[in-house]
């Protein structure tokens, strides 16, 4: 992973945090919690009937995914992994730009939902971690998909 791609896809994003200090292991997690961040607010904007926020907070999901998540991941090293997370993030930002369109809460939990399963993964996997039964080849795949190991 290119950690400079992912410092300033974030930074671009607005999402407001700390990245220079961040880990890379750290930087994809911050994304990951970026665009869950954004699909809850673009959520309650919906509800509140402020489309023009919702619209800001969508675009804010797709650029995190887009252009942090997608852009850090490394498809040579990855390989399948890596094409199959390239295939899925390309899947939410298509399914959320259905949402925006639609104003479609029901297509923001999906995205959120998927998000959130990916976090909990790439969270089990964090090096250094208390986990209750180490997965070093699982981890090991993951941690390639992002140009890491």
């Amino acid at each position: 992973m290119n950690a400079t791609t992912a410092i300033n896809a974030y930074k671009k994003v607005g999402v407001e945090s700390s990245v220079n200090g961040a880990d890379p292991h750290m930087l994809i997690s911050m994304l990951f919690q970026g665009a869950l961040l954004a699909i809850a607010n673009a959520k309650n904007e919906i509800l509140r009937k402020e489309i023009a926020a919702k619209g800001k907070s969508i675009s804010k999901a797709i650029a995190i995914i887009g252009e942090g998540l997608h852009a850090s991941l490394d498809k040579r090293a990855g390989g399948e992994l890596a094409q199959n997370l390239s295939s899925l993030y390309d899947y939410m930002v298509m399914r959320l730009v259905d949402a925006n369109l639609k104003n479609d809460i029901t297509v923001l939990d999906e995205v959120a939902r998927l998000l959130t399963e990916l976090t909990e993964a790439w969270d089990s996997i964090r090096p250094n971690s208390v986990q209750s039964e180490p997965q070093p080849n699982a981890s090991a795949n993951a941690q390639r998909a992002y140009g890491r190991a």
